[in-house]
């Protein structure tokens, strides 16, 4: 069959690419000599996708780079996807992560993306690239750079203006990705997708999506160029190869997380001569301010929603999932949009904190199942099965090649959750089967579950003519074949096997009854545990380890060149590798010790580069005795000094050095209710908080205003602003945009007089519908003085000073003083601050900085995750930055939630060495309190070959 494929001709530009991405890696790294590149083809039919001709499935998970500001922990995310089974990772580029003015592009340090696609390829991971220029993606401006703000362009049109600028970001962009191909032997890219979420069929929209195709491959691109675009471009101008699709079918409200919308038909969206893709598919949800809060999300989207809706997506035919979140991270900094609080974790399969969430788990089962039955990359719909129970349905799929046929049995409503029982009459090569066979058992539904069950496939060098179990995974290893078969925890499960002759059957462990007939040996038993039962009598000896969904857990597979390594036991296995003799194995262990190998010709076993001793067990595995981690102890956070941080306050503060507000016209899609123009947008602060100082005179020849009228923009229900008036607090607005505020007399003095107004901007709206609304104005719209001309009043603004700090990039800091001042990197004399107990108790409002300095010595050859967490007495009133090493890792409401706990990936902070842990506290109101009680958390500890190095 002829399929369409991308073959790079020459490698004289990637070799010079290369040698450019060469400059970018961090000095002093050892380079090694450039293999001779192999270039790789990358194809599709109406099937699936081929690798080198090879039938692939892709089970991909999303990943952003710019989430996870530690270079060191990307391979260890990697490791942990292909290890749960996926094999590819689909990752969005930020445009203005990598920006900080117009002009200006930054790919090193927690930017280095040659690192990040070459761990990517390390780990095993192929990557879809989607580069934008727009990602949406719940960031700041949809990933536009913030210094677009100012740009008066059609965003995602075919605007020149705006087409110059996106140009620069795509030649910036596919100059890396172009040397990180699949299709130059150099890399694993294997796709590209052209925009993002872009529905826009006009002629307008397809002149913009056509000239971002012809970039591409003008700049060197030569992988299949991919959309999620829900059908728009499939044909006609401006069509993409592969159009996927973009489906989140339980939507984004966490509150009611036992409540299921029914799952798609997918098989309803297929395009001619393309596989079906889901190119965005859930896997999880974001949550906003003040919402339910992540571990909601993660029992909406839990393993049984992985079950039942991954699943039928593979029996609508679908040989390509991406699910997004796979890994959230955090939205560290100023980087989440106004809708989203600081943690992205989005109830994702692997947490921000980098544990394993149940669901993690059953991608794993469903991925192992993929990677291990390669007929499922080709099939055709086939009459289902007969069921003799109405509330259970059965969807079919064959190949035609092989006759593999694969049978999904599930509720008819994909939302019930009542526990059903079915018998399903199949039709194969044997003859008519209504399975079970064995009287008094059926096939159990239990609640949202489905099964997706197998029948005439080759188990290695066996055949499988059905089973009632559902298969993990099977490899041939050594001189015989392993299988491992699964279920719900008590259930019964039946598997039909063809020999020729009765085989010998041994049962090593657990119950397991056989029965010898026509049709070949059927064995019978109950999911519990972990049986294992040998059969001689085929052409290879075959292994069957049938366990329960518990067991399956912790059973690992790695793939090497000399053939497939499994593993029974231990929180992680995430290499194996043959060198001379012996297998070196990677991986995380727990407080349990026990393990056990399945490979081929080892003598000797290592793990994280110690020997291990082992010893043979009846299964024919190698049993082993792995280390356990060392119990951890963090310490209290009990040392603390404190500094008072808004001098901007005072009447007499020197603001001569501020930007004085003049402008009379804006950028902005916000119309100004006066003049001037306030917006802090276009005066070039773009992050955080902004200071505002009103000047205004008070004598005999002007009346004083008795008062000032403020609507402020700060985006989302997380906003806030506070006034003063010479120093005098005026008071706080939350959770509104419109405040008045009075001026006593008794506050005027003769001369001049001040009115400060401390501002916050939550962040910049995404650009979804391409109407400028990451123009959105921020800062104050309108300010109108009570009882005088608005000419009363003139106006300076401080923002973010974003070039002092280049290697934290232009999120990290705001306009606070002791931002301006970098205070979490430069804290100044220990003079200037003061001793401080937790929870705070005070009713001053404004700003005060809080530090702690901790030293930590954990374990070494341990991964333990941390994090801080906020506790406080109720009725307080405070938003808080926490920084961590001048890393601005957390914004905390106090009164708002859901988030009090803040992952703090190693690399931002060091567990074997000191940390600085600042905190600025933003107090709204005058009732006593403050900051609360902050402590360390540990999120897992374990043993493992994680180690990093602390970034300074």
């Amino acid at each position: 069959m002829k399929h369409r494929q991308w073959i790079k001709a020459g490698l004289v530009a990637s070799s010079l690419a290369l040698a450019a991405a060469g400059s970018a890696r961090t000095s002093g790294e050892a380079t090694a000599p450039a293999p001779t590149p192999t270039a790789h083809r990358v194809s599709f039919d109406k099937y699936s996708f081929l690798i080198d001709g090879k039938r692939t499935y892709l089970w991909s998970g999303e990943v952003h780079p710019y989430r996870l500001p530690s270079p060191e922990l990307w391979p260890d995310i990697f490791q942990k996807m292909k290890a749960a089974g996926f094999n590819t990772a689909s990752i969005y580029f930020s445009w203005g992560y990598h920006s900080p003015r117009e002009g200006q592009y930054d790919f090193s340090g927690v930017r280095n993306l040659d690192k990040l696609l070459d761990d990517a390829r390390d780990a095993g991971i192929y990557v879809i690239a989607r580069p934008g220029p727009y990602i949406n993606a719940e960031v700041d401006s949809g990933g536009f750079p913030l210094w677009l703000t100012d740009k008066p362009v059609k965003n995602r049109s075919p605007d020149p203006a705006y087409l110059k600028l996106a140009d620069q970001w795509m030649t910036q962009i596919d100059r890396i990705l172009a040397r990180h191909q699949l299709t130059d032997g150099r890399g694993t890219v294997i796709a590209y997708q052209v925009e993002n979420e872009y529905y826009n069929g006009s002629p307008a929209g397809r002149e913009y999506m056509q000239h971002l195709e012809n970039k591409a491959r003008a700049d060197g691109i030569t992988v299949p160029l991919v959309g999620n675009h829900n059908a728009t471009f499939v044909s006609g101008k401006g069509a993409v190869d592969v159009s996927g699709w973009d489906y989140y079918p339980q939507g984004f409200d966490c509150s009611h997380p036992s409540q299921w919308k029914p799952a798609p038909d997918m098989a309803a969206h297929r395009f001619a001569g393309e596989p079906l893709f889901t190119a965005e598919f859930q896997g999880g949800a974001f949550d906003p301010w003040g919402g339910p809060g992540y571990a909601k999300c993660a029992q909406l989207i839990n393993d049984r929603f992985a079950n039942v809706f991954y699943k039928e997506n593979i029996a609508a035919g679908a040989t390509a999932q991406n699910f997004y979140m796979l890994f959230g991270g955090t939205s560290w900094g100023w980087q989440a949009i106004p809708q989203n609080y600081t943690s992205y974790d989005y109830g994702a399969a692997i947490t921000e904190g980098r544990q394993f969430d149940p669901k993690y788990y059953e991608d794993k089962r469903i991925g192992y199942f993929l990677h291990a039955v390669t007929p499922i990359t080709k099939t055709n719909a086939l009459a289902a099965g007969r069921v003799d129970n109405p509330r259970v349905v059965d969807r079919a799929r064959i190949n035609p090649d092989t006759g593999t046929q694969f049978h999904l049995v599930r509720h008819g409503d994909t939302t019930a959750s009542t526990v059903e029982a079915a018998h399903l009459t199949l039709s194969l090569k044997e003859g008519s089967f209504t399975v079970p066979q064995q009287a008094g058992t059926a096939i159990t539904i239990d609640g949202r579950e489905s099964k997706l069950l197998l029948a005439d496939y080759m188990l290695g060098a066996t055949r499988l003519v059905y089973s009632t179990s559902e298969l993990m995974t099977d490899a041939t290893v050594g001189n015989r074949d392993i299988a491992v078969l699964y279920g719900r925890h008590g259930s019964d499960g039946e598997t039909l096997l063809g020999f020729a002759a009765q085989p010998k059957v041994t049962v090593l462990s657990g119950t397991v009854s056989q029965h010898w007939g026509k049709h070949g040996l059927r064995l019978d038993y109950r999911h519990d545990g972990l049986a294992r039962v040998l059969i001689d009598g085929g052409q290879r000896p075959l292994l069957l380890l049938i366990g329960d969904d518990q067991a399956t857990q912790r059973v690992w597979r790695q793939d090497t060149p000399k053939g497939s390594v499994l593993m029974i036991g231990s929180h992680l296995l995430r290499s194996a590798k043959y060198d001379d003799g012996t297998l070196a194995l990677t991986g995380d262990g727990d407080s349990d010790a026990r393990a056990e190998v399945f490979a081929g010709d080892a003598s000797r076993l290592t793990w994280n580069g110690r020997p291990l001793a082992a010893t043979h067990t009846a299964s024919g595995s190698l049993a082993v005795t792995l280390p356990v981690p060392q119990p951890i102890t963090l310490p209290k956070l009990d040392h603390w000094t404190r500094r008072a941080g808004a001098p901007e306050i005072a009447r007499n503060f020197n603001d001569a050095q501020w930007r004085v507000a003049n402008l009379t016209t804006t950028s902005s899609v916000t119309k100004p209710g006066t003049l001037p123009v306030l917006f802090a947008d276009d005066y070039g602060f773009h992050t955080g908080n902004t200071w505002y100082r009103g000047h205004f005179t008070v004598d005999a020849h002007h009346a004083a205003p008795s008062g000032l009228k403020l609507k402020v923009v700060s985006g989302g229900k997380g906003g806030a602003f506070s006034a003063w008036l010479n120093g005098h607090f005026l008071g706080s607005v939350t959770r509104s945009e419109i405040g008045a505020f009075s001026f006593p007399a008794a506050m005027l003095v003769p001369g001049d007089n001040v009115v400060s107004v401390l501002t916050v901007d939550m962040g910049h709206e995404e650009d979804y519908d391409s109407t400028g609304e990451n123009r959105t104005a921020r800062g104050i719209v309108s300010a109108e003085p009570i009882g005088a001309d608005a000419k009363a009043v003139t106006w300076r603004l401080q923002g973010a000073i974003t070039d002092e700090n280049p290697q934290r990039g232009p999120y990290n800091f705001g306009g606070l003083y002791g931002e301006r001042h970098e205070w979490p990197i430069k804290p100044g004399k220990p003079a200037d601050w003061h001793p401080a107990v937790l929870p705070a108790n005070t009713a001053q409002p404004g700003v005060t900085w809080y530090r702690s300095n901790v030293s930590l010595a954990l374990p070494k050859g341990q991964d333990t995750s941390l994090g801080l967490e906020i506790t406080d007495p109720p009725g307080r009133h405070y938003r808080a930055m926490i920084f961590v090493n001048g890393w601005q890792m957390g914004n905390y409401i106090a009164d708002l939630g859901p988030q009090h706990r803040f992952p703090i990936p190693d690399g931002i902070i060091d567990p074997h060495g000191k940390n600085d842990i600042t905190i600025a506290v933003w107090k709204t109101d005058s009732s006593p309190g403050g900051l609360g009680t902050v402590s360390l958390i540990d999120y897992g500890s374990y043993t493992s070959p994680v180690d990093v190095t602390a970034i300074r």
